[in-house]
């Protein structure tokens, strides 16, 4: 996909992942002319192997204000780009009194706008959960969900109608002050975004190690199963409870963790987020694990995958699934929950380091993007300008 390439462009981005796109729709709503580049064939990696889910009311910080932002751009780039995004909300399943603790104590610091309080008949009422299964749960009525396999395209091919060149099969092989250096030659610009993920040790090594970047694998399936109805909305559980920093500020959830890791040592093993959302076609998205590593091992072991079909058999009461496919997600990991930096002049490189790109990625681009075209400083975005060499 391509369209006519110009000699130089205001913007060009590096990577065609959903923080890159972000970055170009915040550019062209400026007017400006831009360019993104990706070493792949197309948009293969974190932004369509996730669960489609943006997890707006579990963020805190400043990840809760980009994903704020970035819920009205969803909303409004789907209907734009003609794609489709679920004013869904998101249920949690609570299955012990620490989980249900949880719950109570983040409605007390939300409020009833961001979390509904449920009984188990009325998480029932929601979610195909089997009887028995929960004793109680809630609703967060802001999120949102897109299906992860055709927002991120339909957003690219909406660029590139409005004038946005993409460049696939592309690399980057360097980054100077308005150029990058391609497999295909120069790339001429005024700023240069580079948001590849994991990848930033490929272009500016000095500074994934200044920032503690790693990559972080994931375990996750596609399955058919026969529920007592459809999954309207994504199903958290208790793990996912102990992942989101929303739900970890809250002083109920280091009880949680405890009971948690010591009921199932193996799950805590897998670093287990046990969460669920179905995509448009019926499928049911089944995940996930994580594990860390400055490479990750492309052999993924079966008992994964064993222990999250278990745990779906039990939550839903279904005997049988039948796994339509199998993939790893691979994405940043590093202690913040953003890279924000400024190695060169002109050259800004960004990446979303906790997995929460498709939650709070237009919100990020937006505010970058600002960053760079108004009297503010990067200090604004919270992070500090980086001065480090690309060699």
């Amino acid at each position: 996909m391509a369209g006519n390439s110009r000699r130089r462009y205001d913007v060009a981005i590096v990577g065609a992942g959903i923080v890159g796109l972000a970055h170009a729709v915040a550019a062209r709503r400026r007017g400006l002319s831009v360019v993104v580049l990706d070493r792949a064939a197309g948009i293969l990696g974190a932004s369509i192997r996730n669960f489609g889910h943006l997890c707006l009311t579990g963020q805190d910080g400043r990840a809760r204000e980009y994903a704020e932002e970035s819920r009205e751009r969803w909303l409004a780039l789907a209907a734009e780009a003609g794609f489709w995004v679920g004013e869904t909300g998101t249920v949690v399943a609570a299955q012990n009194p620490e989980e249900a603790a949880v719950l109570d104590e983040f409605r007390d610091l939300r409020g009833p706008d961001d979390i509904v309080i449920l009984d188990a008949d009325g998480v029932r009422d929601r979610v195909p959960v089997a009887p028995g299964r929960v004793r109680s749960g809630a609703w967060l009525p802001r999120d949102l969900q897109v299906d992860p396999r055709e927002a991120a395209g339909a957003i690219a091919r909406w660029l590139r109608d409005d004038g946005v060149d993409f460049h696939f099969t592309t690399s980057a092989l360097g980054v100077d002050p308005g150029r990058v250096h391609t497999s295909r030659g120069p790339v001429i610009a005024d700023t240069v975004i580079v948001a590849v993920n994991h990848d930033v040790d490929q272009l500016f090594p000095v500074l994934a190690e200044a920032h503690r970047v790693q990559r972080c694998g994931l375990d996750m399936l596609l399955v058919d199963a026969q529920l007592d109805g459809p999954l309207t909305s994504p199903l958290f559980t208790g793990w996912s409870l102990i992942r989101y920093a929303g739900f970890t500020r809250t002083a109920s959830a280091a009880a949680l963790r405890s009971r948690l890791v010591a009921e199932h040592p193996d799950l805590a093993a897998l670093d287990l987020n046990q969460m669920y959302t179905q995509r448009p076609d019926g499928g049911l998205i089944v995940g996930d694990t994580h594990y860390r590593g400055d490479g990750i091992d492309p052999f993924q072991g079966e008992p994964a995958f064993d222990a999250l079909l278990s745990l779906a058999r039990d939550l839903f009461g279904v005997r049988e699934l039948r796994v339509r496919e199998r993939w790893q997600g691979v994405y940043a990991s590093a202690p913040d929950d953003f890279l924000i930096a400024t190695p060169l002049p002109g050259v800004r490189v960004v990446s979303v380091t906790t997995g929460i790109g498709m939650t709070t990625g237009l919100g990020l681009g937006e505010r970058v993007i600002d960053d760079l075209y108004s009297s503010a400083t990067t200090q604004d975005l919270g992070e500090p300008t980086i001065s480090l060499s690309a060699r």
